[in-house]
């Protein structure tokens, strides 16, 4: 798919992460945890670089099996998603992308799943920046399977080892990540 080599992103996207993203103190995270640190994920997947870097390496993590779709809760999935869906374009990756909302738009068509339309028996990869609990995760995955949509795998661009691969286990999930907090020397 790619003339570069993904160990050679995934270096570049760590420096950016490790120099962009990570921020140190006291930090309350969605979850309600307190952290002596912060990895904001979009710091790097809205730019350029970052999101063709995240894009290239959860694609080529994908290629032996690819899903029907690509998607995840909004709003650490939506840059990746575009970046997905952009890339998947340019190298003729046939699939689909999509954002799981958080509560259905209370116009329009009051949708809780945005983009091209998912079917019953499709099976999907869910994505996010970082993955603390996974709860986000499996609230997408729980709107997803009243759909009759097929969840076995997530892809998170870090997972901070707190929990997330368990519960999402639980859910019958696989999580993979593209690093680990590990990986950031915490």
């Amino acid at each position: 798919m790619t003339q570069e080599n993904p160990e050679e992103l995934k270096l570049k996207l760590l420096k950016l992460l490790e120099t962009e993203a990570l921020k140190r103190g006291k930090f309350v995270l969605s979850s309600g945890k307190e952290s002596a640190y912060y990895l904001d994920g979009r710091v790097i997947t809205l730019t350029p670089e970052g999101a063709y870097l995240t894009g290239m390496l959860i694609l080529d993590m994908v290629k032996e099996a690819l899903p029907n779709a690509i998607g995840g809760p909004t709003i650490g999935a939506d840059p990746i998603v575009g970046a997905l869906g952009a890339l998947a374009h340019i190298h003729k990756v046939p699939i689909k992308t999509f954002i799981v909302r958080k509560a259905a738009k209370e116009h329009g068509t009051q949708k809780l799943v945005e983009g091209p339309e998912l079917n019953q028996g499709d099976k999907v990869i869910l994505v996010d920046d970082v993955a603390t609990t996974g709860k986000a995760i499996i609230d997408s995955k729980q709107i997803l399977d009243k759909m009759g949509v097929i969840v076995e795998r997530a892809i998170v661009i870090v997972d901070r080892l707190e929990g997330a691969k368990e519960n999402l286990a639980r859910s019958r999930v696989r999580l993979e990540s593209i690093f680990t907090i590990k990986d950031f020397g915490l």
